[in-house]
């Protein structure tokens, strides 16, 4: 391979997805991998160091792809890069294209495909996952594919570090790699249909023993994609996820309750009375603290997504839900999209990159927002906790888990309901074939899944820590400024209440009052829903600084303020259950979120868009609480 060059080098990694592209780019980069976007697009790029190295080795992690012909805006970065097209990425020195063993005959087409296309490129072959095809009895001859394709051809086990020292040796001298292959594979390889009669014939000469059937596979896909019992393993999964995030999180929820109390009543008792002590009390411990409350929660969600992602379950819900889905102008590629907006609606919306028809991906980004995303939940958790009985209804099921299901269902009912009624009117097209290949059970190296699930909850602390933060900071300034004139000997508790009704944030709430009134809403709320237009989760925080003026130990308490909280003049209770459905049924609909807006004005390419949906979902939002509200003020 010659000896290590010089300086740095960039390897960019190509493949089709779940051929183990990223199980590698995690294996050779470790924890130092950075996630951004592309200049001038919203495609994801990720990059890392290589560890163990001696020299600075840049590994780019480029999106999966079937082929160098692009239908996608993801495909299109890959070629993008690899021609040196893309704005601020530089030509890669090297390239590693990625292919499974198991489907390595499919994977050669992109092989060849690439080599054809970039010729002067040093390029590599990296064949995943040969203890899988060693184990269904298949044999594939390396040095002769090495041979055939003259390039260099390195079979690993990614999640087990076999293969890996070979490729992070070759890589060490990345820009020494065999540039050519033969002159006739090149000119073939141009051409699909040469290409392929290409491929069958180094894979005739390469091939030494026939895979066995992956007969476990075929035996569970049996049961998954059979259109009943595969409909009722979606549900009872679907049912199974949701009551988890009361069952499992409830320990660690009051561990970090009790934690930030104390840490409120060390800074409280720190510090003399004043301004600054009621700044970190009241509007950032509380603040702050009444959102982090919920990372086990967070925690728990995305490790069974991610664990149902990674071991292929995923792939098959989105078949077993595309005859659903088309019903309604939508396709199975699109209900992969909607559940990646339960983690968060910004890299949902930019999953929607993948559908190749353009009315396809602009519906499904404009009713993305309703999917209930993990910004939601703090609020849910909260209503339903204090509202909701905790009682068992059977089967060990928990009433307020299937309330908590109810509430994702019916963003989700309503997301495709409204991608319907866009297709029919606004946006109208047929929706595109729908194709995706279903991969191989495999069960995640806990590693991996580990990783993925602390890089969701670093987001979500990340959120808590800069959104949140500054949010509650600009909250705390509404809701203490400017003071009352209180006159001399007012009791404590008065006069807490005069200087929070005198605020710029009761101004706020009082001037929208007589529009959320009729949903059961008063100015407190108003305030938190102003508030929350930054993002969702915000309106636990105001809350919880609402109702913690007076006591800044008590931010632990705000389930139990929210139910004593009683109008003095009716001597009714502001918060009900009808209250708190109306307000449920409201995040369930409204668009509250800017950071998912500012996504929407890029991936649709203004404001036009994105304006409309914002409208059309707070007015949803408004009839659909309203009516909660005088329905279960009748029935309850």
């Amino acid at each position: 391979m010659g000896e290590a060059q010089a300086g740095s080098c960039t390897v960019a990694l190509v493949g089709a997805p779940n051929t183990g592209k990223t199980t590698l780019f995690n294996a050779l980069t470790g924890s130092r991998a950075k996630v951004g976007n592309y200049p001038g697009v919203t495609v994801e790029r990720r990059e890392g160091r290589v560890r163990n190295s001696e020299r600075e080795i840049r590994l780019l992690d480029l999106p999966g792809t079937y082929s160098l012909n692009p239908e996608t805006p993801d495909e299109e970065v890959v070629e993008d890069v690899l021609s040196g097209r893309m704005a601020g990425e530089p030509v890669p020195d090297a390239v590693l294209v990625v292919v499974d063993a198991t489907t390595l005959e499919r994977g050669l087409a992109l092989v060849l495909q690439t080599l054809a296309a970039h010729p002067d490129l040093p390029i590599a072959v990296v064949v995943t996952m040969i203890d899988e095809l060693r184990a269904r009895g298949g044999r594939v001859d390396f040095d002769r594919l090495a041979t055939r394709l003259g390039v260099s051809v390195f079979p690993i086990v990614g999640h087990r570090g076999v293969g890996l020292e070979e490729v992070r040796r070759a890589l060490e001298s990345a820009e020494t790699l065999p540039r050519n292959i033969n002159g006739d594979a090149v000119e073939a390889a141009d051409h699909p249909i040469a290409r392929f009669a290409q491929v069958d014939e180094i894979w005739g000469d390469i091939q030494r023993a026939s895979l066995r059937p992956d007969e476990r596979t075929d035996r569970i896909d049996r049961v998954l994609l059979h259109p009943f019992f595969g409909a009722v393993t979606f549900a009872a999964v679907m049912i199974f996820v949701f009551q988890s995030i009361f069952t499992w999180a409830a320990p660690a929820m009051d561990a970090i309750d009790g934690s930030f109390a104390q840490l409120a009543g060390f800074v409280g008792d720190a510090l003399p009375p004043g301004v600054l002590r009621d700044l970190l009390t009241d509007g950032v411990i509380a603040g702050v603290g009444s959102v982090v409350i919920f990372l086990p929660q967070i925690v728990i969600l995305f490790t069974l997504i991610h664990f149902l992602e990674d071991v292929g379950y995923m792939a098959r819900a989105a078949f077993v839900v595309d005859r659903i889905m088309g019903w309604f102008g939508l396709q199975g590629r699109s209900f992969i999209v909607l559940l990646s907006c339960y983690a968060c609606a910004v890299p949902g919306i930019m999953a929607a990159r993948t559908i190749p028809n353009p009315r396809d991906r602009l519906a499904t980004i404009l009713v993305a927002p309703f999917m209930t995303c993990s910004a939601r939940l703090p609020v849910y958790t909260l209503l339903i906790a204090a509202f909701v009985p905790s009682t068992a209804v059977g089967f060990g099921l928990g009433l307020q888990g299937l309330v908590m299901l109810g509430l994702y269902l019916l963003g989700a009912v309503t997301a495709i309901g409204s991608a319907a009624l866009l297709k029919a009117t606004v946006i109208r097209g047929r929706p595109s074939t729908f194709y995706m290949e279903l991969p191989p059970y495999r069960f995640p190296s806990l590693r991996m899944l580990a990783s993925q699930v602390w890089r969701s909850a670093k987001a979500f602390l990340k959120r808590a820590g800069t959104i949140v933060f500054i949010a509650s900071l600009i909250v705390w300034g509404m809701l203490n400024f400017p003071k009352a004139d209180v006159p001399p000997g007012t009791p404590p508790a008065v006069e807490t209440q005069l200087h929070l009704e005198a605020s710029l944030g009761a101004q706020i709430g009082k001037a929208i009052e007589p529009a959320i009134a009729p949903l059961g809403f008063d100015w407190k709320v108003g305030v938190g829903l102003v508030a929350s237009l930054a993002a969702r989760e915000i309106i636990v925080a105001t809350l919880a600084q609402i109702y913690a003026v007076g006591d800044e130990e008590d931010f632990d308490g705000l389930r139990n303020a929210l139910e004593a909280d009683v109008d003095p003049t009716t001597g009714e209770r502001v918060f009900s259950l009808p209250v708190a459905l109306s307000l449920l049924v409201f995040f369930v609909f409204a668009l509250q979120c800017t950071s998912t807006i500012a996504v929407m004005v890029r991936e649709t390419g203004g404001w036009g868009w994105p304006a409309f949906a914002f409208g059309y979902m707070l007015t949803l939002a408004w009839v659909g609480a309203l009516i909660t509200y005088r329905v279960s003020s009748v029935l309850l």
